[in-house]
């Protein structure tokens, strides 16, 4: 059966919570032992921060069994055989005309464009020709050659995006976004990631002329052919709000682009609990003195086990003017889903035992990532979303007047405000947010999810 829940804004109550810690969150609360399992410490349906997009705080999620059909012991879960490209296609596809509530896919990118443009004060035009953009994507366990060598019996390791959705995403940039494939980028530069033939093969190999042009920028080529390495633009730094973290820069390809896609994966993690939007730009950065393309300096500033109201990392990356700054749209890779960060690909339970066979789609980071926390844990096989998981949500939604009290200011040039929308839905059967329950506030859930 197919279940869309798709409730707009009807009543004029504000919800309670905007701006601060919502519902009564108990003082004492902050500061005790992160729970295990995870277990949100506010109640259901209490929207802290600012909804962000055409339609504030709206996250698209939409399942499909079809797309994910591995046997998970024949060939490969990204082969064809495996992955249906036409099914991705249209999972992609209505998702784009859920967010933006637009008829086609042309009118779909257009809005999507113009409104990035009126909400960053760059005019209300459209994407103009010639403008770049880039696409992160995780590619965290893509460190060699040929995805099949990772692989461990008839399992591979899922720091692997998978090059259907990726594929459908860049198909939609170029055939209704009007972007030339000359002027996409596809990143990940942390030292020692590139990005497989898998993923380059299908953009690059594609019948479609226009997608031939789009470049990879990867930390390590591994050999391979056709990748770009990065080069730090020493002008533009990422300043972290917490003494003793030093500077971080960004490739010149990103600081130079106009427009930013942050394709991530939904996945739990073993350290921060996640590994959704707010971690992908752990992929992005370089420091000089410390690791050169690597985020290790910054692990123990994103920790499940720190405590509730704490300074994280993460919520710099989101802020800065060139990342979160720059971002047009956020997807969330869920067709096949790991156990963690290292772990294998596994079938869901809450889907009865198929795979997660998923994608997400939101204009705003704080509510995808807030909607992804929820689908996970309730996931009874995601056993790594454990102690306190939406502490950076909790920061990011409040960035403006954070409950650690961190001035956040990450571009040097003003404190953040809020980052989007916080909450959590009120059931895992009804998966109802505040706008679907007819606030005016909060997160709105659009979900066509097949469940079984």
């Amino acid at each position: 059966m197919l279940r869309r829940t798709f409730m707009r804004s009807v009543a004029a109550a504000p919800a309670a919570g905007l701006f601060r810690y919502p519902c009564g969150l108990a003082a004492q609360q902050r500061g005790a032992a992160p729970p295990d399992p995870f277990q949100p410490a506010e109640a259901p349906n209490c929207p802290m921060g600012a909804g962000r997009g055409i339609y504030p705080g709206r996250v698209v999620w939409v399942r499909d069994a079809e797309a994910a059909r591995w046997d998970g012991a024949t060939g490969h879960w990204w082969d064809d055989a495996s992955t249906d490209q036409r099914v991705v296609n249209r999972m992609t596809s209505n998702s784009l005309l859920d967010l933006t509530g637009r008829r086609n896919e042309k009118q779909a990118w257009d809005a999507l464009f113009r409104n990035f443009n009126e909400t960053h004060r760059r005019g209300g035009s459209g994407y103009r020709r010639g403008e770049k953009v880039v696409i992160k994507i995780n590619a965290n366990q893509d460190r060699g050659p040929d995805w099949s060598n990772m692989a461990r019996g008839s399992r591979v390791l899922n720091g692997l995006p998978s090059p259907h959705a990726i594929a459908a995403l860049v198909h939609q940039l170029v055939t209704a976004g009007g972007v030339r494939g000359e002027d996409i980028i596809v990143y990940d530069v942390t030292a020692g990631r590139t990005i497989g033939q898998p993923v380059y093969t299908r953009i690059k190999g594609s019948s479609e002329a226009g997608l031939k042009g789009v470049s990879f920028l990867v930390g390590t080529s591994h050999g391979l052919a056709g990748r770009l390495s990065p080069e730090p633009d020493l002008k533009h730094p990422v300043r972290f709000s917490k003494d003793g973290i030093p500077a971080a820069y960004l490739p010149r390809e990103i600081t130079g682009a106009e427009y930013m896609i942050n394709m991530a994966l939904l996945r739990p993690h073993g350290m921060a609990a996640l590994t959704l939007i707010g971690k992908n730009h752990f992929g992005s950065i370089y420091f000089p003195e410390d690791g050169g393309w690597s985020p290790r300096i910054l692990h123990n500033h994103v920790l499940r086990t720190a405590p509730l109201g704490s300074y994280n990392a993460l919520v710099d990356l989101m802020g800065h003017r060139h990342l979160g700054g720059k971002t047009m749209l956020y997807v969330l890779d869920g067709l096949y889903t790991a156990a963690h960060n290292e772990g294998n690909v596994y079938r869901w339970q809450s889907f009865g035992d198929q795979w997660a066979a998923s994608l997400l789609m939101s204009q705003d980071p704080v509510a995808l990532d807030s909607v992804g926390l929820d689908i996970l844990r309730n996931e009874p096989r995601a056993t790594e979303v454990r102690g306190n998981a939406d502490n950076y949500l909790h920061e990011a939604a409040l960035a403006a007047a954070p409950p650690s009290g961190v001035l956040y200011n990450p571009s040097q040039d003003a404190r953040l405000g809020s980052l989007g929308v916080h909450e959590h839905w009120n059931n895992p059967t009804a998966r109802q947010y505040s706008r679907n329950l007819g606030l005016k506030e909060g997160i709105e859930l659009v979900a066509s999810v097949q469940a079984s």
